[in-house]
């Protein structure tokens, strides 16, 4: 391959996700040129990668930086349960996907990866497993995020280029600085604030196996096609158990009845509309999300991309050992 067709254009690289992607095509050979929105975080320099200039909200300025590139890997997203977020969410998820899309395809970009999530195909419908032959339903969705979501893949799909869309489960491990919805969970349990849990679960992934999967779908996903990247479906209840063995802190036993989580989620959900800056301790989008199961299978991914998971309980202990390392816990 020229040096040419070595080249990607990254979105999100010092992001959770992100960073893991850079890794990986770094790894692989690939020449990078990582977006870097003014005001963000500090994105480490690595060999390999150029950083460069812009924003999402205004993508009109990016095409000219992705000039000679061949890829494009998508990642930059806003993942927030957050009511302060929503604007930006969509603005950022939807609006900016669409424009870094039409971006590339004028700079010449011939193929695109895009991470979505597997929010898109919804929870575990009776005794059927998610797949990417499902979708969400867009209005009855309980979350900003996952509705954002939704728009995403569609305007992805529409795009005038080539796209591959990536969904990964709820990834966990060492590099959670925001942290995510998902990593709070974590923190949440290490700092003893979890007492009581719902009777759901999810599908949890090693972030690492998210990055590789980005490296496939690049090099083997088919244009127009989903692919589900995940892990270990788990109760969350056995999530519990699972941290629990790890950080040698009793599991929580009682499981709380779904009203009262709600009515705590909304006191939650009002105190952070009256105090600007709040963050949610008990986000209501996402106590309506975990009392669904999250399952799903990622057949396609394995059978079509050559995807493997590896261990999530090897996964939680590094997340934890990050988190104390940094001081979250």
């Amino acid at each position: 391959m020229s040096e040419q067709g070595k080249e990607v254009f990254l979105t999100g690289g010092s992001g959770f996700v992100g960073s893991h992607v850079l890794s990986t095509l770094l790894a692989a050979g690939f020449r990078v040129r990582s977006l870097v929105r003014r005001g963000s975080r500090p994105h480490p320099r690595r060999d390999g990668c150029r950083l460069v200039s812009g924003d999402l909200r205004r993508t009109g300025e990016i095409s000219r930086q992705m000039v000679g590139c061949r890829y494009l890997v998508h990642v930059a997203a806003v993942y927030s349960f957050s009511p302060g977020s929503r604007r930006d969410m969509y603005r950022t998820n939807v609006h900016g996907c669409a424009g870094i899309l039409e971006a590339a395809r004028i700079a010449g970009i011939e193929r695109a990866v895009v991470t979505s999530s597997s929010a898109t195909v919804g929870p575990m419908r009776g005794n059927h497993v998610a797949t990417e032959n499902d979708w969400a339903q867009e209005m009855g969705s309980t979350s900003a995020y996952h509705r954002s979501k939704v728009q995403q893949e569609r305007v992805s799909l529409a795009a005038r280029l080539p796209v591959v869309l990536v969904l990964p489960t709820a990834p966990v491990g060492p590099g959670d600085s925001g942290p995510t919805p998902t990593g709070k969970m974590v923190v949440d349990f290490m700092r003893g604030r979890i007492f009581a849990s719902l009777d759901g679960g999810l599908n949890v992934v090693p972030v690492e196996d998210v990055g590789r999967a980005h490296l496939l779908a690049l090099e083997h996903g088919r244009p127009g096609e989903r692919y589900l990247v995940g892990g270990e479906n788990i109760s969350l209840t056995g999530l519990w158990e699972a941290l629990a063995g790890i950080c040698h802190r009793p599991a929580p036993t009682r499981i709380l009845p779904y009203a009262a989580a709600v009515t705590i989620g909304w006191a939650d959900e009002i105190r952070c509309q009256f105090r600007r800056g709040a963050q949610p301790v008990a986000p209501l989008e996402g106590v309506r999300m975990v009392r669904e199961k999250m399952y799903v299978c990622d057949g396609k991914a394995r059978s079509e991309l050559g995807y493997v998971s590896t261990s999530v309980t090897d996964a939680l202990e590094r997340a934890v050992r990050w988190y104390r390392d940094h001081g979250y816990a």
